[in-house]
């Protein structure tokens, strides 16, 4: 049942038709209009790294993001959905509204204006940033040189997770983590990794405080093939763009230099490609040692 009134519509939402125990049901306020002061601050978030930056927080779009932050324990400050919804997002909505999260129906079609996806969903949630948990002992640690395509930063962001990397440095100039296009392409896996900002200083100093550590800067060739390391030490990988490499001073702070031999006659691979390859040579020296 709905009743519209001016900006807002009034509807009966299926969300709160639980289970046998429960003996009543919530009516909730349908969004409608572009000027909601909600709506405006989605849109901010989605838009402005500014925003993100003050308010600490971001905006996941879809299902599977969503429920990897809450497996994760994120918190969650605003849900917004629209009906249909599948039944895997029926499930989810469900579950915020039975866990006291503030949740918002909108109507489709501004879902879809405020959306950063071709195809939306129909689910977005505000999520606050989190500080990430350092581990004592970093033994495997990837610094990422000024990697300013979101979708580069976001394949390296799950590459290193599935590595099982300790931590991700990002340097200045990288693309915010917390950007859409960087979210998607990490698919969930910012919450399987911790990651800092730090400045080269503070990544020198760090640095500088962990035992037997060898710092090695990815570059297109000289120093060493990457088989020729012995990656089962304490390692740092600085992985720079295709199109600058890395910087002077990521040169400088590094301990040596190792590139990816390529026998055919290519000129660079891809930033998020590279790093995979030297990421997972840690991970194959380190099983097979073990």
């Amino acid at each position: 049942m709905k009743f519209q009134s001016g900006d807002f519509s009034f509807t009966v939402s299926q969300f709160m038709l639980s289970s046998k125990e429960r003996a009543f049901f919530q009516i909730f306020i349908m969004i409608t209009s572009s000027q909601n002061p909600r709506i405006q601050q989605v849109r901010k978030l989605i838009a402005q790294k500014k925003e993100r930056d003050e308010s600490g927080c971001y905006v996941l779009e879809g299902v599977r993001l969503i429920e990897e932050a809450m497996k994760k324990k994120e918190h969650c400050r605003l849900l917004l959905y629209t009906d249909p919804l599948s039944p895997r997002a029926e499930a989810l909505v469900r579950s915020f509204v039975d866990q006291g999260v503030d949740t918002e129906e909108i109507a489709a079609q501004l879902m879809k204006t405020i959306s950063d996806t071709e195809s939306p969903q129909g689910v977005l949630a505000v999520m606050e940033m989190t500080k990430p948990v350092i581990p004592d002992k970093l033994d495997f640690i990837i610094i990422v040189d000024a990697i300013r395509d979101p979708g580069n930063l976001g394949t390296m962001i799950r590459t290193a997770a599935a590595a099982a990397a300790d931590i991700l440095i990002l340097t200045p100039g990288c693309a915010d983590p917390y950007a859409p296009k960087v979210l998607r392409s990490a698919m969930g896996t910012h919450f399987m990794i911790p990651m800092v900002q730090m400045d080269w200083g503070e990544i020198a100093a760090k640095m500088k405080t962990i035992p037997d550590l060898q710092v090695l800067a990815s570059i297109m060739d000289g120093g060493k093939s990457c088989w020729d390391y012995d990656l089962c030490k304490p390692t740092a990988l600085i992985i720079g763009s295709e199109a600058n490499g890395i910087s002077r001073t990521a040169q400088d702070i590094s301990d040596g230099k190792i590139f990816i031999p390529m026998p055919g006659n290519i000129e660079s691979l891809n930033a998020a490609m590279a790093a995979g390859i030297l990421i997972f040579e840690v991970v194959r020296q380190r099983i097979k040692k073990d």
